[in-house]
Order: structure tokens, then sequence, then C-alpha cells
């Protein structure tokens, strides 16, 4: 748990663990809402939207939005619960699609328990009323150790997660995640995951403290829940990554950790390696309730 907590505030400087986006730019209350759409956004269209930090952009190489979205099912006018949505990385995307097509996001942000998480969240909560035209009536929930449910039960079309895993695993709350997913989804409705992909055929870290976890455990997971594996993608496969940094995935961009956790930065460390895998190997599961 303490290694979770030190992931929140990771978030406010920049990252929740990789999972979820940059904070630079949530606090721009002061710029005017920008043009979107009177009608329908298309997905191509929210993901190029003026709204998106350039530095988010260039992050669109590493994790295929448009494409992950879409294999996830994505459609206007859905019902959509964002598990942990860090910074809103993907909510940036998410949120203006759905409220241009009288769609429904709800974000079940961290459960605040200490001060970090509740500087999280509220950081989030200030993002979404910076610009109410752009991202429409996002309902943020919680998820945590002893969170109620995410949305109402039965009522979401999709149920997305990136990146977070591995926190859930190193906060003992991984299976509360999938059953808290599988209640919040209608009979059909899909639960996406993308998550670091470990090397198969090792032995899973319950603590998942490299950041990695392994493709069967992770599916094993979602069956025992109630979930069907309906299809895997390599959308966000990078074969470059060897799996073996010093310092976990945080070796990778867009952390580049170059000492261990919590000590200082090591300005001798080479990061040129790790910069020229890229960010990290990743899978990207599609779940389905069963009807």
């Amino acid at each position: 748990m303490a290694d979770l907590l030190l992931s929140r505030r990771a978030a406010l400087a920049g990252a929740l663990s990789l999972g979820g986006a940059a904070l630079a730019g949530c606090n721009r209350g002061e710029e005017a809402e920008p043009r979107v759409p009177a009608s329908a956004m298309t997905l191509q269209e929210a993901v190029a939207g003026e709204w998106r930090p350039p530095e988010d952009k260039a992050r669109d190489a590493w994790r295929h939005p448009a494409e992950t979205l879409d294999f996830f099912g994505l459609k206007p006018g859905m019902t959509v619960v964002e598990m942990w949505p860090g910074a809103g990385w993907y909510t940036d995307i998410l949120a203006p699609y759905l409220a241009a097509s009288n769609g429904k996001l709800y974000a079940a942000n961290l459960q605040p328990s200490d001060p970090a998480s509740v500087e999280v969240v509220e950081a989030y909560r200030q993002k979404l009323r910076s610009r109410p035209r752009l991202y429409g009536e996002v309902e943020i929930t919680a998820f945590g150790p002893t969170s109620g449910p995410i949305a109402p039960a039965g009522t979401a079309d999709l149920v997305l997660t990136f990146r977070n895993i591995h926190n859930w695993m190193a906060g003992g709350i991984v299976d509360k995640a999938f059953a808290d997913a599988f209640a919040a989804l209608k009979p059909g409705g899909v639960f996406g995951v993308v998550e670091h992909r470990a090397e198969p055929g090792g032995v899973q870290d319950p603590a998942a403290a490299s950041g990695y976890v392994d493709q069967a455990y992770v599916i094993r997971l979602g069956q025992e829940a109630g979930f069907i594996l309906d299809r895997t993608s390599e959308i966000n496969a990078n074969p470059r990554d060897t799996k073996d940094h010093p310092f976990g995935v945080w070796t990778l961009p867009p952390v580049g950790r170059t000492s261990p956790r919590g000590e200082p930065v090591d300005p001798d460390f080479d990061r040129s390696r790790y910069e020229a895998i890229g960010e990290s190997d990743r899978m990207t599961l599609r779940f389905v309730k069963p009807t």
C-alpha cells in the first residue's frame, strides 16, 4: 500500500504510475472553451481535438487511443466508466466524444483517503469544471478498498482502465476492481483493459513490483470475476521492450526513472537505451459480461 500511496503522489507531479496523464494543463480555467462540433463528433475528431495538450498528443504513437477505443467498441451515446482516470489523459477524448452524443461518462477516481489522493481528485474535478461545455456532465465516483459502486449496477456499456492493474495488485484490490466493473456493466457490456505485459511463463509477483503483469494472469482474473475473454489485440504491443529494466517499467518513458523510488535522480544514469525502446509493451484485452 505504501507503494500505491507514492504512486498517488507521483500523479501530482505528472503521472499515476503510468496509469494517468500529466497534470500539466489541468488548471486552465482562464482559457476560453475550445470549438467543438455542434453535433456528434467522430472518435478521430475527439483524438485530434485542439483542447488536448501537445504533450498528450505526443504519446498517441504509443497509446493508440483511436484504435484502442474502437477495439473496445466505443460508440456515440454509450454509458462509459473510466476507472482511475488519473489526471484525465483519456478523459480528454472520452468526455467530449460522449458529451457531443448525449452519452454518459462516470469517472471512478481514487477513493479519497489521504491528502495526496484528495488533491488528485480535486485537480481532476477542477479540470472538468474549467470547460463544462467541452466535458459535459461527467459524474465522479470512486474506486478503492472500501468504495461503493463505480456506477449504477447494470447500466454501463463499457468499463475501461488503462495501466492500472499493477496498482490494484499492489494495493490488494485487484479482485474488487474486476468485481466492481462486472457489477456496473449491462449484460453484454465490455470491460476493456490495457496493462504493461510481462514476459510469459514467469511467476507472477502478487504485488507487481516491476509494473509488469502476466497476460494469462489478467485473463484468469477476468474469468474468475465472471467475464468471458472476447478478444485480444496487439495494438499496444512494443516488441522492443525487454522488460528487464533496473527500475521496472518506470525506467522507460514517460517516467524515465534513473534511481530507485524515493532516491535522488542519478545524473550519470544513461537513459538513451530506454528512450530508444519507447513506452512499454502492453496487453489489450476485451472482456464481455455474459448475457
